[in-house]
């Protein structure tokens, strides 16, 4: 399977017909395209139909998580249904299988990388942070474990791993993964993971167990100078 993968693409209306033409390309070079969060700017529904205008030219099947921008309005509920409806396969703990590859995956969260992520202890606030990330990462485990397919894709909005996050401000390290997304995929081996989130970081790395795991956010790629507003992957 060609796979394309891209994430933090923040459609905006503006730039609708330039992204028209260049997801358009999509369909003749890859099988499947994957998007790991923030389709939107600030989560607005009208940001969302705007995206799906575009993403009505994409005839191959697409599977997607969402990603913190697309949560800011707190319809992410909204969004995600109505990009469903339109026929994107949202996951979100949830899993889908295509031509004999499987694919789960869930938004994340932060939390940070050991030996130094947080940790639920102290105030009952820090305990609920922590308890989100941990709950992020049951789901991603929970989609992986229900894929009955020899070959899985993992996908994220945030980090597992800190190597692909390399390149942005130290200080904010623990706010773009957690090592608890990492484990999830150390454990069941995927043969890709995708991510984005951090728009400065590192393009690709491999987990101790030898998953590929790659950063798509658009900035990234466009730094790389890709042909395509994606990155393509043989599974």
């Amino acid at each position: 399977m060609k796979l394309a993968a891209v994430a933090d693409v923040h459609f905006r209306r503006e730039d609708q017909e330039q992204n028209i033409r260049a997801f358009s390309a999509v369909n003749e070079i890859a099988d499947l395209l994957v998007l790991a969060g923030d389709l939107t700017n600030h989560g607005r529904l009208e940001e969302m139909e705007a995206c799906l205008q575009v993403l009505a030219h994409v005839n191959i099947p697409m599977v997607a998580v969402l990603g913190n921008h697309d949560h800011e309005s707190g319809q992410q509920d909204i969004l995600a249904g109505r990009a469903r409806v339109a026929g994107i396969h949202v996951l979100d703990g949830t899993c889908f299988e295509h031509d004999g590859v499987g694919f789960a995956g869930t938004k994340g969260f932060c939390g940070g990388f050991a030996p130094y992520e947080l940790m639920p202890f102290g105030e009952e606030a820090i305990k609920e942070f922590v308890e989100i990330a941990e709950r992020e990462a049951i789901k991603l485990d929970y989609g992986l474990a229900q894929l009955g397919t020899d070959r899985k894709v993992a996908i994220t909005h945030y980090a597992p791993v800190l190597e692909t996050i390399v390149g942005e401000p130290e200080a904010i390290f623990p706010f773009l993964g957690s090592s608890r997304l990492g484990r999830v995929i150390e454990q069941h081996r995927p043969a890709l993971a995708l991510h984005g989130h951090a728009h400065h970081g590192s393009f690709a790395t491999n987990s101790a167990a030898g998953t590929p795991i790659h950063n798509v956010a658009l900035p990234i790629l466009r730094k790389r100078q890709e042909e395509h507003p994606f990155a393509l992957f043989d599974i």
